[in-house]
């Protein structure tokens, strides 16, 4: 297993710690699909009990980013092309529906906190320099809050509960190359302009153009 140094953490618990350590560490692609999780080897690097690291594994299992096989145990999903151009074109259509939905039912305050929000991520030292665009998640993440904006549960639910954590990782992989990331933020200030605007036609078209080249980046 490649050895990963700890970042600094948010999380209070050390189950929490273990949990977002992890789950950055299979977002950035420093534990690759297929990686063995082993236990003692994750505590020892992390400075705890296995206890708190297998409640983590098993979050993350709850999360879709690990799985389960038989004679192997516990390793970081892995995913086939097939598999991943479903998971963005089923990203693309909902995600533009939710836009298109929080264009029109949040309130004036919620497009500054947006605003806000993406000038905290213009600010970050990788996405400056034209390395990565990282968000961390919930409340943090555009995507996140244009989301819940939406006011759909069946919407939240398909896209925070059953395919959120899994689309970060492919979102970190589009973003990391070479000017997407910029990209990726101007297309952010966009969405949110038309927003503003109450565009609800034009959100959902530049949410949906911005995927497709986060989806083409990745292919």
């Amino acid at each position: 297993m490649k050895q990963i140094k700890p970042p600094s953490f948010t999380a209070e618990t050390f189950a929490d710690r273990a949990f977002e350590w992890l789950e950055e560490a299979i977002i950035k692609g420093d534990l690759a699909p297929e990686t063995k999780l082993d236990e003692v080897s994750l505590a020892k690097a992390f400075g705890i009990s296995r206890g708190p690291v297998r409640e983590a594994i098993r979050r993350l299992e709850g999360k879709k980013l690990v799985e389960r096989v038989p004679h192997i145990g516990a390793r970081v999903v892995a995913f086939s092309k097939h598999d991943l151009q479903d998971i963005l074109y089923v990203r693309e259509a909902l995600e533009g529906m939710a836009c298109r939905l929080a264009a029109e039912r949040i309130s004036d305050a919620e497009i500054d906190a947006l605003e806000n929000l993406l000038e905290g991520h213009a600010k970050q030292g990788a996405l400056k320099a034209g390395e990565y665009y990282f968000q961390r998640p919930g409340d943090y993440d555009f995507h996140y809050r244009i989301i819940k904006g939406s006011g759909n549960e069946k919407l939240k639910q398909m896209l925070i509960d059953d395919l959120y954590h899994l689309l970060r990782i492919f979102r970190y992989r589009s973003s990391s190359r070479k000017g997407r990331a910029q990209e990726a933020l101007q297309e952010h200030r966009g969405i949110v302009a038309a927003m503003r605007a109450r565009d609800v036609d034009a959100a959902e078209e530049l949410m949906r153009k911005h995927l497709a080249h986060a989806r083409l980046s990745i292919e």
